[in-house]
């Protein structure tokens, strides 16, 4: 039986999320042997190559003029900015307390929108951002016995993400978004290499650890195609809530491959994330169905 369009979208998401999570949960392995500028530089080289690769296929490639525009600037350094805090947050600190931090991402952005793009939010919106960013604060903990500053460099991926995504929204829609992720691939990879001394330099890279982050890459690459089919099939206002599966998959690889079991802290604070973000996709959804008929009505000729 062939599946609607919401549930295509649905299916989508959740394979994105767990090729996201995957990617994680391998480049968290690898850091172990080698560090975290090495592995966004060998990362970066691979995912950039193979969406490169994709982007020509599709004739998605533009020219290099197009990177003048100050968004595409911003969404670089939100990529950059992004990946090495998350990526240095995640070698200390449970797979799925980070991925319960980043949950708070569409808050973030909802919050971003409405400082910076002038977007409207209600008083229930709101409430749900102010509710989602306790949740937050009670899975870093500031304060009690158990805290890592490590998860603060969560938080800050939160921000550059944000930051990454609200970029996004002001970017000539004539670029398409095969374009965009080539560039940022290669943004990450380049800032990787300039980092790798002030890290600690180069270590030997093992067969295994080279096989692993080429894996992690081509993983990457499927979490951002799904994203993207999982965005052009059906609502988004049904699709979006699926993007928390991620959260799933990160407690069970947290238990299977880390040994890593979740506390109360960590499992009361995800569920306030995940609360607050799909109430604020919910309230979005009631506002969009709201909006007057008439936007909608056809026009008769006289």
């Amino acid at each position: 039986m062939a599946l609607s369009s919401n549930m295509r979208g649905a299916l989508f998401m959740s394979l994105s999320m767990a090729g996201f999570t995957f990617n994680d949960s391998l480049v968290k392995l690898v850091t172990g042997d080698i560090n975290v500028a090495q592995v966004m530089f060998l990362r970066g080289v691979v995912a950039t190559l193979l969406i490169f690769l994709l982007a020509r296929h599709r004739k998605a490639l533009r020219s290099l003029r197009v990177l003048r525009d100050p968004w595409i600037g911003l969404r670089v350094i939100g990529e950059v900015g992004g990946t090495l805090t998350f990526l240095v947050g995640l070698t200390h600190i449970p797979l799925a307390n980070a991925s319960a931090i980043l949950q708070a991402l569409p808050l973030a952005v909802t919050l971003g929108a409405a400082l910076f793009l002038g977007e409207p939010v209600g008083w229930r919106r709101w409430a749900a951002i102010i509710a989602g960013f306790v949740g937050v604060l009670i899975i870093v903990r500031p304060g009690l016995e158990g805290f890592s500053p490590f998860a603060l460099m969560i938080v800050g991926t939160v921000i550059f993400a944000a930051t990454r995504d609200i970029a996004t929204k002001k970017i000539r829609a004539d670029i398409p978004s095969l374009y965009l992720s080539t560039i940022t691939a290669a943004a990450v990879a380049l800032a990787g290499l300039v980092l790798i001394w002030p890290m600690g330099g180069w270590r030997p890279v093992t067969a295994s650890d080279l096989g692993l982050i080429s894996l992690a890459a081509c993983l990457l690459l499927v979490g951002y195609q799904f994203i993207i089919m999982a965005m052009r099939e059906g609502e988004i206002s049904f699709i979006a809530p699926f993007r928390y599966t991620s959260f799933i998959w990160a407690l069970l690889l947290g238990m299977v491959v880390f040994g890593e079991y979740p506390d109360a802290f960590m499992i009361t604070g995800g569920v306030i994330v995940i609360g607050s973000g799909l109430y604020t996709l919910y309230r979005e959804r009631i506002k969009s169905a709201a909006k007057p008929a008439t936007r909608a009505a056809p026009r008769h000729s006289p």
